[in-house]
């Protein structure tokens, strides 16, 4: 009795006492099952969403790597564009410098006609000058020996043959 009376003087009895009566009060009232209810409902709500966050991470990764062959498909799109531009700038150069030659060429070929037709004609025209020059000076030169003499010398031997030539 002793140990009794020593029991209920000492205050951890009274406290293992409320706490055996608090634990029985609660397994009555049946919160371990509620407790492990909502400790499921929780864990299959964390489960529901760790399955959400992988399902997002695999999409996530496929449109990574669809973006990835995309961008790949682009890049090798623009240098195969850039390697066409490139080339069709070339052959548009090389056009470009052989229709430049040919000009060249052909307003040479004209440059040459004009000047060859330029030195035809004024071939011509000093021809033109030195006959027109040749008769005027001639035409001097007979005028003054006409009218420095009363009778030509070659008239009048052209005269003489007439008649053996009428003949």
């Amino acid at each position: 009795m002793d140990f009794l009376q020593n029991a209920l003087q000492n205050a951890e009895f009274w406290v293992l006492v409320a706490l055996v009566i608090l634990v029985i009060v609660l397994i009555a009232a049946k919160v371990p099952g509620v407790a492990a209810k909502a400790l499921d409902a929780h864990g299959e709500r964390i489960q529901a969403e760790l399955d959400e966050a992988k399902r997002l991470r695999e999409e996530a990764q496929a449109l990574l790597a669809s973006l990835t062959a995309q961008r790949e498909q682009a890049e090798a799109l623009a240098k195969e564009m850039l390697d066409n531009a490139k080339a069709e700038a070339k052959l548009m150069t090389a056009e470009a410098k052989a229709k430049l030659d040919e000009q060249i060429t052909r307003r040479a070929e004209m440059a040459e006609r004009r000047i060859a037709n330029a030195e035809v004609q004024a071939t011509a025209e000093v021809k033109a000058a030195a006959a027109d020059l040749a008769a005027h000076i001639a035409e001097t030169v007979l005028t003054a020996r006409i009218a420095t003499s009363k009778s030509d010398p070659l008239v009048d031997a052209a005269l003489a043959q007439l008649p053996d030539k009428l003949n």
